[in-house]
This record gives C-alpha cells, sequence and structure tokens, in this order.
C-alpha cells in the first residue's frame, strides 16, 4: 500500500481546509434552505455581454492570446481604470490579464516572496491570502483590525507588525468579509509607515465598484505608494462574471515580467471567450456597475436595519456587498451561533472565525441575495434570538 501523507508535501497537508466550506457542505444536503453564505452576484451577466462572448464563438475566435491578454483587452483596462479611479497604466508592460483575481493574486505573493519573508494580512480577510503565502514559502503575519476602528488597519497596527523580514503588504479593500473600506487619509497614513522601506503592496481591488457614500481610493492613487503598490482586480463583482473567471494585475513592469513567466508555465493565457465579452463590459458596461450597486446599497440599508432593530451590533459597511454583524450577545461562538442558525432556520451564513483573528464573536452576512430571502432571513433569526435568550433565562 502506498503511504500518501508520506509522498505528499507537508506545506500543502498542513494547510487547513477553508473554513467556509463545510457549511456549503451541510447546505448541499439541505433543499429548503436560504443561503446568505455565498459570496457572488445574484445578478446574471448582463446580456450584452454575454452576447460578445458568443459571438466571439460564432466567429471562431478560440485561439490562445498572448500571455499578457488581448492587447484590446489591456487597452480598455488601463482606459477604464483611468476613467473609473484616475489610475494611469501602460497597456504595454503594466497591465496583464490573468484567471480571476485569485490567480494574480497567487502570482503577486509567488513572484515576490523568497523563503521566510514575511507578508503582513489585515484581518478578519478571505481565506486565501494566508495558505498562499505558506505554499510559497513565505510566513503570513496577521494583524487583527478591531469593530471599533471599522475594521480598517491603522497605521499603529502596522508600524507594529513590521520587521526586516516583511515583504509584502496585503490591503484586502474593501474588505470581505467585513465590508470595511480605507479612505484616502488612512492610506496616507500607511504610505508614511512604509516610507523608506522595500515593503510591497498587494492591493486586492475586486470589490473596488461597490462602495456607498463615497468613491473607491486605491493604494495607487497615493503618489507614495503608486510605485509600490500592485493592483490586482477582475470581472467578477462589478459585472456578475464570476464564471468566467478573469482578472487582472497592474504594477511595475519589473515586477509583471516576472509574474508572467509564472503565468506563462502554469496558465499560458487567460480563456479567450472571456476576453472578448470582458471588452464589452469595459466599454458599455457602466450602467450594469451603476445598476446593481443601487440595488445592493438598498440590500444593505435594509439589512443593517433589521440587525439594529434585532439588537444585534453591526457597524455600517461602506464597500462590497458583506455585514459583519457580532454575535458575543449570544453567549454562543461563531461556530455554534452559525451552525445551529443553519439547522433550526435554515438560513446559511458563516462563521467569522472563518476569516482568521479578529472574526470570532462575527458572522458573515451576504447581501447579494434577494430582498425576500433578507426578509425572510431577519425574520427566522428574529425568532432565532428569541429562542436562544429563553435558553439563557
Amino acid at each position: 500500500m502506498m503511504d500518501y501523507e508520506k509522498l505528499m508535501s507537508r506545506r500543502v497537508q498542513g494547510l487547513a481546509p477553508s473554513g467556509i466550506r463545510r457549511f456549503f457542505d451541510i447546505l448541499d444536503t439541505m433543499t429548503d434552505a436560504i443561503s446568505l453564505g455565498i459570496g457572488e452576484p445574484d445578478f446574471v451577466t448582463p446580456w450584452h455581454i454575454r452576447e460578445a462572448g458568443v459571438y466571439s464563438l460564432e466567429q471562431g475566435f478560440t485561439k490562445y492570446t498572448a500571455n499578457a491578454g488581448m492587447t484590446r483587452l489591456r487597452r480598455e483596462i488601463a482606459a477604464y481604470l483611468n476613467r473609473r479611479f484616475d489610475l494611469t497604466y501602460d497597456p504595454q508592460g503594466e497591465i496583464f490579464v490573468t484567471v480571476g483575481g485569485s490567480e494574480a493574486i497567487d502570482l503577486c505573493i509567488r513572484a515576490m516572496l523568497d523563503f521566510g519573508d514575511e507578508v503582513i494580512i489585515p484581518a478578519p480577510s478571505f481565506v486565501c491570502y494566508g495558505p498562499l503565502v505558506e505554499m510559497a514559502g513565505g510566513v503570513p503575519v496577521y494583524v487583527e483590525t478591531k469593530a471599533e476602528n471599522e475594521f480598517r488597519l491603522t497605521a499603529k497596527e502596522l508600524r507594529e507588525a513590521l520587521t526586516p523580514r516583511t515583504k509584502l503588504l496585503v490591503l484586502p479593500f474593501p474588505n470581505n468579509p467585513t465590508g470595511a473600506i480605507m479612505e484616502r487619509g488612512d492610506l496616507e497614513a500607511i504610505a508614511e509607515v512604509l516610507r523608506g522601506t522595500e515593503v510591497t503592496v498587494l492591493s486586492d481591488e475586486i470589490y473596488s465598484e461597490l462602495t456607498y457614500g463615497q468613491r473607491h481610493v486605491s493604494p495607487a492613487n497615493i503618489p507614495e505608494l503608486y510605485e509600490r503598490t500592485l493592483l490586482v482586480n477582475g470581472f467578477s463583482k462589478s459585472y456578475a462574471m464570476t464564471g468566467w473567471r478573469l482578472g487582472y494585475v497592474c504594477g511595475p513592469r519589473e515586477v509583471l515580467r516576472q509574474m508572467i513567466k509564472i503565468h506563462q508555465y502554469g496558465i499560458m493565457s487567460a480563456p479567450t471567450t472571456s476576453q472578448y465579452a470582458a471588452i464589452e463590459a469595459l466599454k458599455a458596461g457602466d450602467g450594469d456597475i451603476e445598476r446593481m450597486r443601487d440595488s445592493y446599497d438598498r440590500r444593505r440599508r435594509m439589512l443593517l436595519k433589521g440587525f439594529r432593530d434585532l439588537g444585534l451590533e453591526c457597524f455600517e459597511p461602506r464597500g462590497a456587498f458583506y455585514m459583519f454583524p457580532s454575535i458575543k450577545s449570544t453567549g454562543l461562538s461563531s461556530e455554534e451561533f452559525c451552525t445551529r442558525f443553519l439547522k433550526e432556520e435554515r438560513i446559511a451564513v458563516i462563521p467569522g472565525s472563518a476569516f482568521g483573528p479578529g472574526g470570532e464573536g462575527f458572522a458573515r452576512v451576504c447581501y447579494a441575495s434577494s430582498t425576500e430571502n433578507i426578509e425572510t432571513a431577519l425574520q427566522r433569526l428574529g425568532g432565532f434570538l428569541e429562542r436562544l435568550r429563553g435558553e439563557e433565562s
């Protein structure tokens, strides 16, 4: 018998599985449950974008593209970033197209790290950063952000986490799972801390179009951070294109040149059909962004009011499509609360503990779902909380 545990990579075996996945496995066994757990738009990709993909297939555009992506697409990405966020990148050398934002994040980490290098990761945050750092031989250094600071990374917290081995700072804002954002003043304070260091910023901006009440500010908008920022974005959230698997990274051409080498050997090029669809999204999709964001904003305000009416503490999230209410008043751990809520009320939300330090005592609730589902979830939550209070007395 083969002893696979001895044969397989110890580094990979040592990774903990995603804390999110267990809840989806339970959900799969239920036919009557409502999910406010999955971080995916409930919109279908707008028809004009789908049509562009279909037309590319009808025309037989099914060959590989350039490793960095189609020149037309990179030009449209440059025009979009300039139009929407006042950012300037050269399509030839400072932008390249990846298989989703996830590949872009992986490439940034692998291209930057040598064994033992440290990566500062604000937490709670999306589950991929730490494991990708570990698989690249680096050391994740988690900085626990606080609800009283609206889960923003402060200059003081960053300064205390920096060491001579720090190579990379992840800035995952707007944030999954908290909905936190970083404003210009926050980023200027971060820039001051990084002044004189060689630390690179990996800015995951996949939710950049989903901010409420203010325009998204990228670290690359801060002059002192521009040359040290690797900007990752994609089409999944802004255009409801999760299944198309298309993202991109922008930054210094010297760094991107190394990232493209990894991309060449592991991927070759992003899906051709998706690239044609993305060109259409960038050229004619601004209205789609506004329509979907307005809908999310209505649901955001509805859910926030519902939590507060039920007595759950929750800061007002100003980005993404998540809410991060505190469930500490119930006396249950995040895992216990979410497991019971799913099994007893048929509503799926995700334990905050799945998202790293600082997440315990909270739950991630995704409002990329219908208003009917949100209303039902709030009604069932009210009954669930009442029952928990009865158990305490």
